[in-house]
């Protein structure tokens, strides 16, 4: 009996199973077959859908077609206006309103640099201006007149700023080789360094200006600066005049700058006999790494801590701005205006302490000058018209053509009728808007 039920039980199980399989094939099927006739159903809907699109399509596309075919003859018959001329201009570092409208990238106006003057036919030159830095007025100053001074003379200005970075400096000036620049004025960072860039200027038919600051071992073809030597002469004559003998400090510049040597060469042309005499003695010697006045700061701190209060009697720093470091470190010790200062480029900062007082002199260069001549220049070697230069300065490898400007001695008896007077400043940025007025 047990065993019949289970039987029993058994194939009525496998009955519901097979039905329960039968089932489910069979929904699936309908599944299929629904979804079959759905795609059939809609791509039959599709194609008549297109159809219908085709045939309403098909007059507007004619009446384009006539309507083109028109615009074309009309067009045909008057001539397509004039492209405006291009032309290559300073970078993002150059302010706006100097030079030529700047377009939106140096890629830019390198294209722009191949495009003829839309007036003479003839393509502007453009000159390369690669600057160490701009971290200093003096050199912001020079920028802005060179690009002046170009754009008189119909020529464009790429200019670009390497802060101090010798890597970045010669990247750039290969930048702008390869943008097609017609020649290239360097403001060197390290005088050695930068003799790369002359080489391949050299190899793509550049030209190169040493401009203020001469690089060295290299074939330069033209340098063009204030009389180095003359500027330390004139610092050390001052100084000289006011203590004839005692303890002197030298703050000196950038080691890595060719300039620097020359205006200690300079200073210790005049000094030297002096000291052999017994006369003055040099109680410190230091450079100023990169010109910071952080460095001569350090050093003027380091002179005093050494010989003491008493035992400095004049300071004569390389430039301006060493001569601020030079000035702060003294009135720490409660010396500012006591010990004579000599600095030099006439930045505005060292006018307003010589007119105080704190400073007792600089070496004005009228760079606006520095900067025309070299434009004019710069134009010249562009053209390979000759430069006039009749000096000649070693820099280690040749004799370097070289047109060399005279510097001026400045203190408070001249200060208005040079640096003033030319217009490098006003005399309400020296004195004060009270004592201008």
């Amino acid at each position: 009996m047990t065993t019949e039920r289970s039987r029993i039980a058994g194939e009525e199980e496998c009955r519901w199973e097979t039905t329960e399989r039968s089932r489910a094939a069979g929904e699936e099927e309908c599944r299929w077959e629904a979804a079959e006739r759905s795609r059939t159903a809609g791509g039959e809907g599709c194609r008549r859908r297109s159809a219908e699109l085709r045939l309403r399509l098909l007059p507007l596309l004619a009446v384009l077609a006539l309507l083109l075919a028109l615009a074309g003859c009309s067009g045909s018959e008057q001539p397509a206006p004039p492209k405006a001329a291009g032309r290559a201009v300073p970078s993002a570092s150059t302010p706006s309103g100097t030079g030529s409208a700047a377009p939106a990238s140096d890629e830019d106006a390198a294209s722009a640099a191949d495009k003829p003057d839309a007036v003479s036919g003839e393509k502007p030159i453009t000159i390369g201006f690669a600057m160490d830095t701009l971290l200093e007025e003096r050199w912001k100053k020079d920028r802005d007149l060179f690009v002046e001074a170009a754009g008189k003379l119909g020529a464009d200005v790429i200019v670009k700023s390497a802060a101090g970075d010798d890597a970045r400096q010669i990247s750039q000036a290969e930048a702008m080789i390869s943008q097609g620049v017609d020649v290239l004025v360097v403001v060197p960072h390290n005088a050695e360094a930068t003799a790369a860039i002359v080489s391949k200027a050299h190899k793509s038919g550049i030209k190169v200006l040493s401009y203020d600051r001469l690089i060295k071992n290299a074939d330069v073809d033209l340098y063009v600066s204030f009389d180095n030597i003359e500027v330390g002469r004139l610092q050390a004559q001052t100084i000289a005049k006011l203590v004839p003998s005692g303890n002197y400090v030298y703050i000196g510049g950038a080691d890595t700058d060719n300039n620097a040597h020359q205006f200690k060469d300079g200073v210790f042309e005049v000094l030297q006999p002096r000291i052999d005499r017994g006369d003055i003695r040099i109680v410190y010697d230091q450079w100023s790494k990169d010109w910071k006045p952080v460095y001569a700061l350090d050093h003027t701190r380091e002179a005093l801590d050494a010989n003491g209060t008493g035992g400095i009697d004049a300071v004569i720093a390389a430039n301006d701005a060493t001569a601020g470091g030079a000035v702060q470190a003294l009135a720490e010790y409660g010396l500012e205006g006591r010990i004579p200062v000599a600095g030099q480029d006439a930045d505005l900062a060292a006018m307003r302490r010589i007119a105080s007082g704190t400073q007792t002199m600089t070496v004005y260069k009228p760079i606006g000058r520095l900067a025309e001549e070299t434009a004019r220049l710069a134009v010249a070697l562009a053209k390979g018209d000759p430069t006039g230069a009749t000096r000649r300065v070693n820099n280690g490898k040749i004799e370097v053509p070289s047109i060399l400007l005279k510097p001026i001695a400045v203190d408070a008896s001249n200060l208005e009728e040079t640096v003033i007077a030319d217009g490098f400043h006003s005399r309400e940025d020296v004195y004060g808007a009270e004592e201008g007025e």
